[in-house]
């Protein structure tokens, strides 16, 4: 038997903002929260499905140093320039954490600087 990844902790100042953000990335939906100071989102299905839920914290202070856990995407129903653009319009920006512009992957950032990677699609658009 070995464990699974059952949630992802984010600490944020506007867990209400980045749960919008992320569930429109992700196409996740609210779970649960409290007040404003925790969302949890996740898949339709709810917790214990095939993906992990979200958990976004609010901190009023970032934690110092860089986090050293960052989230991959990979789109599901559209190539790679599409999603990039979607994500974009959903007030991703592009990040500079030193790659040389060969990689297959585009650095985002969220709206709270919260790096992410946008990688190759995986599965074939529909």
């Amino acid at each position: 038997m070995a464990c699974r990844i059952g949630e992802l902790v984010l600490g944020c100042r506007d867990p209400e903002a980045l749960a919008r953000f992320w569930c429109e990335v992700l196409d996740f939906v609210v779970l649960d929260r409290e007040d404003n100071e925790y969302f949890e989102i996740g898949p339709r299905e709810g917790f214990g499905g095939r993906q992990p839920t979200i958990i976004l914290s609010r901190r009023d202070e970032p934690e110092p140093g860089k986090s050293r856990l960052h989230i991959d995407v990979n789109a599901t129903d559209r190539d790679q320039d599409a999603e990039l653009e979607r994500l974009l319009e959903l007030g991703a920006r592009p990040a500079d954490v030193g790659q040389t512009g060969e990689e297959s992957w585009h650095v985002l950032a969220d709206p709270e600087g919260n790096e992410f990677c946008l990688l190759r699609a995986r599965i074939r658009p529909l």
